[in-house]
């Protein structure tokens, strides 16, 4: 089966990746060239574990490949993914215009039957659209090409998107007739030897699932956030209470770890998006709306505590933060409380001393070079002579340093867990001021 996958960012190459390895003949493309060579040398633009080995398996087997020109892969088809970028623009809509750009540019060069299949996060009546511009541009060859649309999202969660792909809880399709559902069918086969679901449906369902999804994992979040935020008002502690909750199994217990805020390229987007969609439709979503906020102020939670622990004023403090990506085995930065915070602390005059074991890289790319930032080797170059550590990201790296050391190189003792990861008792044993969040 021959496919292609327009988009190599983190949906379009973890995709194409994973169908090459399930035997599929795949064709990734983009308009970056520079990508493309890139990737055509094995070069991985994204850090997921697992995948510059399953990239190089799949292309040296000829399975997996890579081309800026849609065009000459065009005709050999029988599934075209749009995995393109969906960024939120300023009213929180999602940009569909890279979408429809693809769409169009289908219209103007395909020459036998396609199914186009959206993957990218996109809303409600985005297939419509990507039908109605693929339909104008065989219109205006003359041409009357039959062709199907359908909708298939993502559930991939960095760090993990290898094996979501390849065994997910679920694969949600969205389609209109029979023939793209046998199409579907066929190119999941090979999954199904896992025994995990195919759920056909409707494709505006399709599109809306997605949304619902991510909208009620972050409701979630914000909701034990909000919780944690009273516990420590009341004296209760949050992780108890998440363990008494969590076995109920009507609530279950994945997704109720209090924190510091989501973030990522898909929980903030979609939650705006679909309050978007939600307002164009005359219908306003005061639970998700709430979500949203509790989400923005949680992101300063960290910040607020060490106003608090330090009451003569943050001018001329050094604070070390541990973990600059949104959450762990990513280098994404998009939406990361650790750019929250650094922008706090840098305008409350702090000398900040930061390490990310794999996202420092990005940070400087994004943060450029800042007076009083400075990106550390390791964690404990992080904390030299800092009067207090945040720490951010809860990498496996960080959760059994040795304190002996840490006391001995920081010149404070105040230890602000902002993803609850440590015990207590075990540093209060140490010397430390500690705080977690909700205990």
């Amino acid at each position: 089966m021959n496919i292609a996958i327009v988009g190599t960012g983190y949906v379009g190459l973890v995709s194409g990746t994973c169908f090459a390895e399930m035997g599929v003949d795949v064709t990734c493309v983009d308009v970056n060239e520079q990508k493309i060579d890139s990737l055509k040398k094995g070069i991985i633009p994204i850090f997921e574990p697992g995948l510059e080995d399953m990239v190089l398996r799949n292309m040296k087997a000829k399975r997996l490949h890579f081309t800026t020109d849609l065009g000459s892969v065009l005709d050999k088809l029988e599934i075209l993914f749009i995995a393109v970028g969906t960024p939120a623009d300023e009213d929180g809509s999602a940009d569909l215009s890279y979408v429809l750009q693809v769409a169009r540019e289908v219209g103007r060069k395909m020459n036998n039957y396609l199914l186009v299949v959206t993957k990218s996060t996109v809303p409600v009546g985005t297939s419509r659209k990507v039908r109605e511009a693929v339909e104008q541009e065989l219109k205006n060859r003359g041409l009357d090409i039959d062709f199907d649309v359908a909708s298939n999202p993502e559930f991939l969660k960095e760090g993990d998107a290898i094996k979501d792909f390849m065994s997910p809880d679920r694969v949600v399709v969205g389609v209109e007739s029979e023939h793209a559902r046998e199409l579907m069918t066929r190119l999941y086969r090979p999954f199904l030897l896992n025994n995990f679901r195919v759920i056909f449906m409707d494709i505006p369902s399709a599109e809306m699932t997605k949304y619902a999804a991510n909208s009620m994992l972050a409701t979630r979040i914000s909701f034990m956030n909000d919780i944690a935020n009273l516990c420590e008002q009341v004296g209760a502690d949050v992780n108890m209470v998440r363990k008494g909750i969590g076995s109920d199994a009507r609530i279950g217990s994945k997704f109720l770890y209090p924190g510091i805020g989501y973030g990522g390229s898909c929980f903030p987007k979609d939650v705006k998006a679909l309050l978007h969609t939600a307002a164009e439709n005359g219908c306003r979503m005061r639970v998700l709306e709430a979500v949203e906020e509790v989400n923005y102020r949680q992101k300063e939670v960290l910040f607020r505590k060490l106003e608090k622990a330090f009451p003569e004023g943050l001018n001329g403090k050094t604070i070390a933060m541990w973990g600059l990506s949104f959450k762990p085995n990513t280098d994404d930065m998009r939406e990361a409380t650790s750019l929250v915070l650094i922008n706090l602390l840098l305008e409350a005059g702090c000398n900040l001393r930061v390490y990310d074991p794999v996202a420092i890289g990005e940070a400087k790319r994004i943060l450029k070079e800042k007076d009083n930032l400075y990106y550390a080797s390791d964690i404990y170059d992080a904390v030299l002579n800092a009067d207090a550590l945040l720490l951010v990201t809860e990498w496996k790296e960080f959760r059994l340093p040795s304190w002996q050391v840490v006391k001995k190189t920081m010149r404070g003792n105040l230890i602000l867990d902002g993803r609850n990861i440590y015990d207590k008792q075990e540093l209060l044993s140490h010397g430390f001021r500690y705080q977690g969040i909700g205990i």
